[in-house]
């Protein structure tokens, strides 16, 4: 019973254990997911409901949330040709 326990356990959060630590984003945007877990911490900053994907997500929501991040944190990119190689 107990090996049943921890095998569920470990399928529940394979999700978050094996994110892909780089994203490749549309229009050449690539998104280091590893760095950004160190950086900045919680989850939830990004990810309001619960890991996974992010509900929402695209242009407007990365300049508004993404962009917005990096001008508060004075860290990361901010200009255009920073994310859009």
């Amino acid at each position: 019973m107990k090996k049943a326990i921890v095998a569920l356990m470990m399928v529940a959060f394979a999700g978050t254990a094996f994110a892909a630590d780089v994203i490749e984003m549309k229009k050449g945007v690539k998104f280091n997911h590893k760095a950004h877990q160190t950086s900045v911490g919680d989850c939830k900053k990004c990810h309001e409901a619960a890991p996974g994907k992010i509900e929402g997500f695209g242009k407007d929501f990365a300049h508004k949330n993404c962009k917005g991040c990096h001008t508060d944190m004075k860290k990361g990119p901010t200009a255009c040709k920073d994310c859009h190689k």
